[in-house]
């Protein structure tokens, strides 16, 4: 990843220059990706039980 690139995800994250002390790099791009998948719909969501099965 090229250092615009990074700071374009950041932009596109909301974050701020001071926000940039506080978070790695490692963190933003998780926070990048994840971010892609909220507008996702799922066909099963997972309950409590299924949790407790795995």
């Amino acid at each position: 990843m090229t250092t615009p690139l990074f700071l374009l995800r950041c932009i596109q994250l909301g974050l701020s220059i001071a926000d940039l002390d506080l978070l790695s790099i490692g963190l933003i791009n998780d926070m990048y990706a994840e971010s892609r998948n909220d507008s996702c719909s799922y066909a099963v969501l997972g309950t409590q039980e299924d949790m407790d099965r795995f």
